[in-house]
């Protein structure tokens, strides 16, 4: 699982990068496999939802197995897809968030964790998740 000292190094790598890039104010949940919350951050002036929202992007991917990209493109692809996504989202309590900006955390083949962003542009988001996971040393999966 991914440790306290990774997921607060891909925090920093998120915060950078968003003000590198002159981004809105971002938020950010990195999540380990079960889905709990190992670290976060809210920029000031961050909007209210923004943590929710990071939040369901990471616990998506965990939750489900896909980066919040793939399950945006999957939704609505295909009805029995729309059915399972709109019963994953019932089941979850809404912590799904289908918009690009959460994805998977990975060292050598294993998933770790994952990271949502939220506050930009969703692929702005992403962008920023990328960063961070890089800025720690690690890979991830989208």
């Amino acid at each position: 699982m991914i440790t306290l000292k990774d997921a607060q190094k891909i925090v920093e790598g998120c915060l950078k990068k968003a003000r590198e890039e002159n981004m809105m104010p971002i938020t950010i949940a990195v999540l380990d496999t079960r889905g709990v919350l190992v670290s976060s951050a809210m920029e000031d002036n961050s909007a209210l939802i923004r943590p929710d929202i990071a939040f369901a992007k990471a616990w998506g991917c965990v939750g489900i197995g896909f980066s919040s990209r793939a399950i945006r493109n999957l939704y609505g692809a295909q009805p029995e897809q729309t059915h399972f996504f709109n019963a994953a989202r019932a089941i979850s309590g809404n912590k799904i968030a289908p918009s690009p900006g959460g994805i998977m955390i990975k060292k050598g083949d294993d998933v770790i964790g994952s990271v949502g962003v939220s506050g930009d542009l969703p692929d702005r988001d992403e962008i920023c998740a990328i960063a961070g996971v890089e800025a720690a040393g690690l890979t991830y999966q989208i």
